[in-house]
């Protein structure tokens, strides 16, 4: 028997910023809803496949990029992105505002963590923990005093990368996250 041990050391993971819309377009590259979305769909009520594009979102998410705080981070691997987290303040996700079972529980301010894309190849290899643990204290640094997520329980079991979009409750638990 053989175990794959978590490569999540010789990651760098930084802020997005428009500069860095080419790497994030070659992970979203890969596939699945990311290629389309570019991680707007919380951002914009109303949004879905039918009535944007892929260059609309991302040309939204290049605007966030350079207005701050970043709204999301890049994991990088030897120069190639290979992972991604969106965040940010929970005002800046209009779907969010509008929700019926993500509404706010109260007043308090807070962070939202919506979305991780990990490259195919490098899934089971630390990178979303990593990616959490980084958003933990980017949030931290802008001023966030609270940080919420949605993420799925998979009741230990594998379950399908577009249902894992949000991250694991396990993951999310032993970061600490209640």
């Amino acid at each position: 028997m053989t175990t794959s041990l978590p490569v999540a050391f010789d990651l760098t993971i930084v802020p997005l910023t428009s500069e860095r819309l080419d790497d994030l377009a070659a992970l979203f590259g890969q596939g699945g809803d990311p290629k389309w979305c570019w991680c707007t769909y919380f951002r914009v009520r109303g949004r879905s496949f039918s009535n944007s594009t892929a260059v609309e979102n991302r040309s939204l998410l290049g605007e966030l990029a350079d207005r701050g705080p970043a709204p999301g981070l890049i994991a990088y691997r030897d120069g190639r992105a290979v992972g991604w987290v969106s965040l940010g303040p929970r005002e800046d996700y209009e779907r969010l505002a509008y929700s019926k079972t993500l509404a706010p529980l109260d007043d308090r301010p807070v962070w939202s963590i919506v979305c991780f894309v990990v490259g195919r190849l490098e899934r089971g290899h630390g990178v979303a923990g990593a990616l959490l643990e980084a958003a933990i204290d980017h949030a931290r640094a802008n001023g966030a005093t609270m940080l919420e997520a949605y993420p799925a329980d998979t009741g230990g079991d594998r379950i399908p990368s577009a249902t894992a979009y949000k991250g694991t409750l396990s993951m999310f638990e032993r970061a600490g996250f209640t």
